[in-house]
């Protein structure tokens, strides 16, 4: 897994690297951490520390590592290199080559990825002089993550917020990825549906649209281009996603059937209902009527259509199980003619519904399975398009 080296300037919003740091370990990212000596005015070293499991460097003469010089061994060792936030002073150095601490020194040293999160008061980071270095740090090959607009801590509403960890983490995580789905145009569903039988009440599932907006997210941040046709969730859009809101299983089939024919790659993670009410009310069915039977159909079984129209499309169905999970996956991808099929026994501890994490099984349609432990979504998901990336046509 790749090496993080997080850099923290003097600024307010530095008690937010704290969570940045634990998303990134968490989801199995090593992290050096070196802060400057305004940012231990702000939060502590001891912080990081216990987050990371690593000493914080602070000091450029805090003498040498493993017998080599500080800063050239610790630029040696990361993958990536992310300051957030990163300070006025700190980018005009950055700009300027000019390297009087250990943050600065190591800007220079590194020959990995960089990424600069400014965070700074709306006046400070729309001045020329900041907007000039901020251009000179890009043109040098840095990635630069824009703030975010909103309320600051000095009370006024501008430009200049610290963005949250977890858009950080998906930024950088971003830079990391290989883009070897540059080119491919992916739809993705995500998410239950909903099947009325009456105004206000339903036919539904737990799903909470995690692990397909994982996917698309994965797919995104790998160089694909990305629908994602979503029932209804709580979720964010993932960045550069185009999310196509559905609510019943009916609009779900006529939204992925009308995109089908320009796809390169269909995901279909969604929980959609196979039954829905054969008849709605037109007003809410009320309790003192009594007793009230509702007789159900099936709903349009959309993996199904698109396994008979694909040509060329690589076509990969998630099962949700409760029994046989293995021996239902099979059949379903043999039945709907899929090339992968992603399998959840939701009986496992820790995966199935509403969980940040999953534990599934692969099935190709050689009928080789692989068993992938337990792990986060987000982590699953790029595990999953390790696997995909090697069915699509060249």
């Amino acid at each position: 897994m790749q090496r993080v080296l997080l850099g923290i300037t003097g600024g307010i919003a530095a008690y937010k690297a704290a969570e940045l740091a634990r998303l990134f370990i968490r989801a199995g990212y090593p992290v050096q951490v070196v802060m400057t000596a305004a940012a231990t005015k702000f939060i502590t070293p001891l912080t990081f520390e216990t987050i990371t499991g690593n000493k914080v460097a602070l000091d450029l003469f805090g003498g040498p590592i493993e017998g080599r010089v500080r800063h050239i061994s610790l630029a040696d060792g990361a993958e990536i290199m992310v300051v957030a936030p990163a300070s006025a002073n700190t980018l005009a150095k950055m700009a300027h080559g000019i390297a009087d601490n250990l943050l600065t020194t190591l800007f220079l040293a590194v020959r990995c990825p960089v990424v600069l999160v400014p965070s700074m008061n709306e006046a400070m980071y729309a001045h020329p002089a900041v907007q000039k270095n901020i251009q000179m740090l890009r043109d040098m090959g840095c990635h630069i993550m824009e703030p975010e607009a909103g309320e600051l801590a000095c009370g006024v509403v501008g430009k200049g917020r610290l963005p949250d960890p977890s858009d950080i983490f998906c930024f950088v995580r971003a830079v990391l990825s290989p883009k070897d789905f540059r080119g491919v145009r992916a739809l993705v569903t995500a998410g239950p549906t909903r099947e009325h039988f009456d105004p206000v009440r339903f036919i539904s599932n737990p799903s909470s649209g995690r692990m397909g907006y994982a996917m698309a997210r994965a797919l995104s941040e790998r160089g694909a281009a990305v629908t994602l046709v979503s029932g209804p969730c709580s979720l964010n859009c993932p960045a550069g996603v185009e999310r196509i809101e559905v609510c019943t299983a009916e609009e779900m089939y006529h939204a992925v059937l009308a995109r089908f024919a320009e796809c390169h790659l269909v995901i279909k993670a969604a929980a959609v209902s196979d039954f829905r009410p054969a008849t709605v009310a037109p007003q809410k069915v009320k309790k003192d009527a009594g007793a009230e039977t509702v007789r159900l159909e099936n709903t349009p079984d959309i993996l199904k259509e698109l396994g008979r129209r694909k040509q060329n499309q690589v076509l990969v169905g998630f099962a949700a199980e409760t029994e046989q999970a293995e021996a239902h996956g099979r059949e379903k991808l043999e039945k709907k003619n899929l090339d992968l099929i992603v399998v959840n026994d939701l009986t496992a501890a820790g995966a199935g519904f509403a969980s940040l994490t999953n534990r599934v099984s692969l099935i190709n349609r050689s009928g080789a399975v692989e068993h992938l432990p337990l792990m986060e979504k987000e982590t699953l998901a790029h595990h999953i398009l390790d696997r995909i990336v090697a069915l699509l046509p060249r």
